[in-house]
């Protein structure tokens, strides 16, 4: 059933409404929906049921999960939240600190549980939602809840919400920016647009320290659409002291920081976090020609669902040239929106490192074009729509669920795997668990150990590439930091040769303890 804005039911007035009589002083249903309070607490009620049920239940994932987890909770161990780290021997400046910030906040507070772990990722969820309600006041004013809805209905940003990663933060923290960008840009007024910058520039800030440069590539749309419409000096209205003060102590303050403290970071930063990512596949993560299309095409095919018949009917009206005469002509909302997608899905395309989660922060102008084309048919009154979103968000939960009780991998699944390992040393006692790669790659390393262990045995883990030069130097340097420790072998190393390292560094008492998935494990104390 097709409801417009000159539809009877949804212009209907308190005047016209059928005369309801209060009861102990309570609001009436019936008029309260009717009231503009309504659609902003029932995206509220949305988006805590949504991103709170079931959110603590599945175990952490390797490796992201994990590694994130590991490193918050070594901030918390060791008192050092200046400089991340995998564990007491090593340092992990592969992502800026205010992820492992924000989880370590939420583990002190709530407790050292997967449900702590993931509680801010819903929180953003929800946040996020809440700020395309702000955004759609400017896209859609007359329903501004509707991007929020399409944001929080749409398969990927749901299921995101549940895994530990930078992207959710990320996409929070852009959604920010781009209220406080849209406000200034799109606003009918001049009034607080101070504030509107400040509010832009604090979104950048947290955006480049979650994940560095790639928060600011929405900044490739902005810039065209502004000097389209308002030519260069349009560019000015986006700047004052106060909003790039905020930018650089907020984005720039920690990178100064280490950057000074520990030598050759820079270049690290440079060449291997932007240099390797964008130009080479030294990382591994579906580089090559159609890479993009192996990772992306599917994530916005299955990702957009349910909303694949709107996007295919507005897709429709793009093509006629009167439509983009008339974008160019008019430079409005739709223009700029078709940019801020556009422009960084290239980016993310050409760039040679390439993972599913990458696009998330572009689902927030999917969101609003998709506002834009359901404007004429969603309304809060049709129950046949109200019973539509019922069974969407029913199904959505019921995946989420099977995904925490029914969906199982040995090879991830970080609190099988301590205890497997906790069951296969039996009653040793040690202070941290060790594991020692048969790989020179540092890289290899950090993807493959199951780092989110910590969380569940509460004891610090340390990986060695044990074929590296300093493989053997790192594993005796392990054993002096933890005291005692359960090394757990790569199969190709021999329990042997370990000892006899071990004896070189004045590590004695070396014993084999038992094995997990044909690893030895052995226990060493110094």
């Amino acid at each position: 059933m097709r409801h417009d804005d000159s539809s009877p039911e949804l212009a209907m007035t308190d005047a016209h409404a059928r005369p309801n009589i209060a009861v102990r002083g309570r609001m009436p249903l019936r008029r309260f929906i009717e009231s503009h309070r309504f659609p902003l607490v029932a995206l509220i009620c949305f988006g805590l049921l949504l991103g709170f049920a079931f959110q603590g239940s599945r175990p952490l994932w390797s490796t992201d999960e994990g590694r994130y987890v590991d490193g918050a909770l070594q901030m918390l161990d060791s008192g050092n939240y200046l400089m991340p780290a995998y564990s007491p021997d090593e340092l992990n400046f592969s992502k800026p600190p205010l992820t492992y910030w924000v989880i370590a906040a939420s583990l002190e507070v709530l407790g050292r549980n997967t449900w702590a772990a993931r509680t801010p990722y819903a929180l953003a969820y929800l946040l996020t939602i809440l700020l395309l309600y702000e955004i759609g006041k400017q896209v859609v004013p007359d329903k501004p809840w509707l991007p929020g809805l399409a944001y929080g209905c749409s398969v990927l940003p749901f299921f995101a919400a549940n895994i530990v990663s930078t992207d959710v933060l990320l996409t929070l923290f852009e959604a920010m920016a781009m209220l406080g960008f849209v406000r200034i840009a799109f606003g009918k007024t001049e009034h607080h647009r101070s504030g509107h910058v400040l509010l832009m520039w604090t979104g950048w800030g947290l955006a480049f320290l979650t994940k560095g440069p790639p928060g600011l590539i929405p900044w490739l749309a902005i810039i065209p659409f502004l000097v389209i419409r308002d030519g260069w000096r349009g560019l000015g209205r986006l700047f004052s002291m106060a909003g790039i003060a905020a930018f650089l102590v907020i984005g720039f303050g920690w990178y100064a920081v280490v950057v000074l403290r520990y030598h050759g970071l820079l270049h690290y930063y440079l060449h291997r976090q932007i240099y390797e990512r964008i130009f080479t596949a030294a990382q591994d993560r579906n580089p090559g020609p159609l890479g993009w299309a192996k990772v992306y095409l599917p994530v916005l095919v299955v990702g957009l669902l349910p909303w694949w018949p709107t996007v295919v009917r507005r897709a429709r009206g793009w093509f006629p040239a009167n439509r983009w005469k008339s974008w160019r002509n008019h430079r409005g909302m739709e223009l700029f929106l078709l940019l801020w997608f556009g422009i960084p899905f290239i980016v993310f395309c050409a760039a040679q490192s390439r993972l599913p989660l990458y696009i998330l922060p572009l689902f927030l102008p999917l969101s609003l074009m998709l506002a834009i084309g359901l404007r004429q048919r969603a309304g809060l009154h049709p129950a046949r729509q109200w019973a539509g979103l019922a069974v969407w968000m029913a199904i959505l939960l019921v995946a989420k669920a099977w995904s925490s009780y029914g969906l199982h991998d040995a090879n991830r699944d970080n609190r099988l795997i301590a205890h497997q390992i906790g069951t296969a040393a039996g009653p040793t006692e040690y202070n941290s668990v060790v594991f020692v790669e048969a790989t020179a790659s540092q890289y290899a390393i950090e993807e493959h150990t199951p780092w989110g262990i910590r969380l569940y045995n509460g004891k610090p883990v340390y990986a060695i590439a044990w074929s590296s030069p300093a493989g053997a130097t790192a594993l005796c340097r392990a054993m002096h930091q933890s005291g005692s420790a359960l090394l757990v072998l790569d199969p190709g190393i021999k329990s042997a040769r370990i000892g006899s390292e071990l004896s070189r560094c004045a590590i004695q008492g070396a014993t084999t303890v038992g094995s997990w998935r044909r690893h030895p494990l052995m226990e060493a104390r110094t």
